[in-house]
């Protein structure tokens, strides 16, 4: 258990103003969101068939929470981890055309998250998918989706920084791209969490691309990113630099998604061949998906940021251990 406790913490909003507070952000950004990428509401379930291979499987190791229902015995069901492939499915099942795209509210359970300032099991995003041609297949497209994400977060900014004047933590007005292997190159006696720390600190906002492959000097992924929905050369994490804690917080992890190519290099290279015979994979190997670039924003990460808090749990209710709670009221942080 990692916990930041920043020196001389005193909350501008009280916990019912917060909550307020994180209404209006949630409904402004989704808005702005919505209108910026051009995607529609949709409905999306909490939890999937195993068997189906819908299921984020995240880095391989984390254990979703599973259980069994009446109604269909022999069926194993798991709690989503996020809806990554689900969306791109839900495209072609609800008849969705070239440029047009959906998002939706995720909530997750992730039972197996190092729980700290920024991470709870509870996991809540506005998850968001959109179709492209194959030849938008490129670092040009996802560059400009990301600018377009960080002008929607910047409009809130600005709205929440006219309610609450005195409660909302001022962002960069412009954001940078870099590569891991750039960072590795940059920094390669860091760990990859510090050279996200030192690019974040640096540009204030950067989007940090090609995540889940190999890194050319040491040989190892700069953080691991499930093999079979984004593609490792077309994908990325959006951070700030946030003062208050002295540390980079992660709003965005999106990608374009994978080609019937990139998924078999990627099934390869994992070792997880066995893949292609599941329902999404094998549809996706035989073409009969679409082509998309999509993500997740997460919306407690969002409201945690601009209104300056010191943990997350302040705008969400979740778990947290006996001894965070009592560490964090002692530093004046209330933790829902």
């Amino acid at each position: 258990m990692k916990l930041i406790l920043p020196k001389d913490y005193h909350p501008t909003l009280t916990v019912r103003d917060t909550e307020a507070a994180i209404v209006y952000i949630r409904e402004t950004f989704q808005d702005k969101l919505a209108s910026i990428l051009g995607v529609q509401r949709m409905s999306a379930p909490m939890f999937v068939e195993k068997a189906s291979g819908l299921n984020d499987n995240l880095n391989g190791v984390e254990r979703p929470v599973g259980f069994d229902m009446k109604a269909i015995p022999d069926s194993e069901i798991e709690v989503v981890h996020s809806l990554a492939k689900w969306k791109r499915l839900a495209l072609k099942r609800y008849g969705f055309g070239m440029h047009e795209g959906l998002y939706t509210n995720m909530n997750a359970i992730r039972r197996d998250e190092d729980l700290d300032n920024f991470h709870s099991i509870y996991v809540d995003q506005w998850d968001w998918e959109k179709i492209i041609a194959k030849e938008e297949r490129n670092t040009d497209t996802l560059e400009v989706t990301v600018m377009k994400i960080f002008k929607a977060i910047k409009a809130t900014e600005k709205l929440v920084t006219a309610r609450y004047p005195g409660s909302t933590y001022r962002l960069g007005d412009h954001v940078s791209f870099i590569t891991t292997q750039e960072l590795e190159d940059r920094w390669p006696e860091l760990s990859p969490e510090e050279r996200e720390n030192k690019i974040a600190k640096e540009e204030k906002a950067v989007f940090i691309m090609k995540i889940g492959d190999k890194l050319k000097r040491s040989g190892k992924p700069h953080d691991g990113r499930a093999l079979d929905y984004d593609d490792w050369q077309l994908n990325g994490d959006l951070i700030f630099w946030y003062e208050p804690l002295q540390s980079k917080i992660e709003v965005s992890s999106m990608g374009i998604r994978v080609s019937e190519e990139s998924l078999r290099e990627q099934l390869k290279k994992a070792y997880c061949e066995d893949r292609e015979k599941l329902p999404f994979h094998k549809m996706l190997l035989e073409g009969k998906l679409p082509y998309t670039i999509g993500g997740g924003i997460g919306q407690s990460r969002l409201c945690m940021l601009l209104l300056g808090k010191a943990h997350i749990g302040e705008v969400q209710a979740s778990i947290w251990p006996e001894e965070m709670i009592e560490k964090c009221e002692s530093d004046h942080i209330h933790l829902l």
